[in-house]
């Protein structure tokens, strides 16, 4: 519902806007960049999930390690559970609860720490690419820039222009 009322309320603003502008004026431009695109194929947004995949790939593998001894760990104790007297099974399988539950909290925590950087890394391509965006705009005579559409024909599409822009900004 707020997505559509944001779209009814973006209609509005814009035939308001195209109401204003007289017919013999200069013709209104609009663009459009799609911020998935630039989260793909930008330069910026490749590096950044390098750094990502750098800053959390020892940690991603301990984890994956650490799950693959408890699975090891558990079906051990499957094998062997039938011939274990009570004491023994009972303190192991005590142990294995123990040891999934430290390793679903460091997953978690991993999860949770990875996202965060993520959207760090995210927002700081996007600012990047916002100041581009403003710089494509203003030197091509834009009077509106959109990153969200439901339906954009190609000719108002200016991605390639911003992603070219930030490749060149990021090798200089």
């Amino acid at each position: 519902m707020n997505h559509f009322l944001r779209q009814c309320g973006l209609g509005v603003v814009l035939g308001s806007l195209l109401l204003l502008v007289p017919a013999q004026a200069q013709e209104f431009r609009i663009g459009f960049v799609s911020t998935d695109r630039i989260f793909k194929e930008a330069g910026t947004a490749k590096a950044a999930q390098v750094k990502l995949e750098q800053e959390f790939s020892k940690r991603e593998k301990d984890i994956v390690d650490l799950g693959t001894t408890l699975k090891t760990m558990a079906d051990k104790f499957e094998r062997e559970s039938p011939t274990l007297p009570e004491g023994q099974r009972t303190s192991r399988q005590k142990q294995l609860l123990d040891q999934d539950r430290e390793f679903q909290r460091k997953r978690r925590e991993f999860q949770e720490d990875l996202n965060s950087r993520k959207n760090e890394e995210l927002q700081q391509v996007l600012e990047r690419a916002n100041k581009v965006v403003k710089q494509v705009a203003e030197a091509e005579k834009y009077d509106l820039v959109l990153q969200e559409a439901v339906y954009v024909n190609p000719k108002h599409d200016i991605t390639d222009k911003v992603i070219k822009a930030l490749n060149s900004a990021v090798a200089k």
